[in-house]
């Protein structure tokens, strides 16, 4: 069951079609997805070469001697992860899929750099955007309202 999904990056300059057989996601928690996302992990959906077409081809950083990884140079998005020696398939990350909630995580990666802190936090409060006055008055202050 084959279903064709979109993505890109914030700005919009960067768009993708690809095409996945499965709902399945991982983390990478190893330091150099850390750094390259910003975050305790970085959040992967693995996809085929073949089903992947790129609107408009992204600017690419080679991270390491054996991968690469696509983003938008304009507003900083990270769109993925590549070996060199590519294997037909590559990672996308998560968030810059138009609809990520489908996707289901199930592994961890790079295990060796994960912080157990960041795993179990279902307990914590949870705040909505639009109900934090910090942020939602500096959207009312530019005339929008507050995304989603």
């Amino acid at each position: 069951m084959s279903k064709t999904l979109t993505g890109g990056c914030q700005c919009g300059r960067i768009r993708y079609r690809v095409a996945i057989d499965n709902d399945e996601a991982y983390l990478c928690h190893c330091r150099m997805c850390q750094r390259a996302t910003g975050g305790f992990a970085a959040a992967f959906v693995q996809v085929p070469l073949a089903g992947l077409a790129w609107e408009r081809e992204p600017d690419w950083y080679r991270s390491s001697p054996i991968a690469h990884r696509p983003f938008c140079s304009t507003c900083g998005t990270p769109l993925g992860f590549a070996f060199l020696e590519t294997d037909g398939k590559m990672d996308l990350t998560v968030g810059s899929f138009d609809d990520p909630s489908g996707f289901v995580p199930i592994l961890h990666s790079g295990s060796e750099s994960l912080h157990e802190a960041w795993l179990d936090i279902a307990s914590l409060p949870r705040l909505y955007t639009k109900d934090i006055e910090s942020v939602a008055s500096r959207w009312k202050a530019a005339g929008k309202e507050v995304p989603e």
